[in-house]
């Protein structure tokens, strides 16, 4: 075990960090690593999120993705209250190990977004043209796959 509680290799000199065989993730002053989580069979980024070590533990030894929310200060196993469970097909780590990107295959809806859509990247800004306060958001997915109020509840504005 490692100062972070979780079995990483501990960091070591810069080249064996970034060419060598051990995993030995770089966690932020808070103990986090940035996660992309990308669909497996299209490649589409569906979210992004930040995991502590026992997430990152957690989600290599079972299999599905989890994660720590910075809002709630809790770890959250991605789908347990939608169904929607991020099921790990592969694992990658940066150069320098501070970063992490999965490969999923989302569960039940298949929506990896709170608000319902298959990704948290539904919406596309405009390029192209210099961003105004009247710049228009457009939108990469047609509908959500669920509605989130039913699933968690009415959630106050944050």
């Amino acid at each position: 075990m490692t100062e972070t509680g979780a079995p990483f290799a501990p960091r070591g000199d810069k080249r064996a960090v970034e060419t060598g065989t051990r995993l030995s993730p770089k966690f932020d002053a808070a103990g986090l690593v940035t996660c992309v989580a990308a669909d497996a069979d299209t490649g589409d980024v569906v979210m992004v999120a930040h995991m502590n070590a026992e997430a990152l533990a957690r989600t290599l030894e079972t299999g599905i993705a989890h994660y720590w929310s910075r809002s709630r200060q809790e770890l959250w196993r991605k789908g347990e209250t939608s169904g929607s469970l991020q099921h790990v097909v592969e694992a990658r780590i940066d150069c320098d190990q501070d970063a992490v990107v999965l490969k999923v295959r989302v569960a039940g809806s298949g929506a990896s977004c709170h608000l319902g859509y298959r990704s948290c990247f539904f919406r596309t800004i405009p390029v192209g043209a210099p961003p105004t306060p009247e710049t228009e958001l457009g939108f990469a997915e047609d509908a959500p796959r669920f509605d989130p109020d039913a699933v968690y509840g009415e959630t106050p504005d944050e």
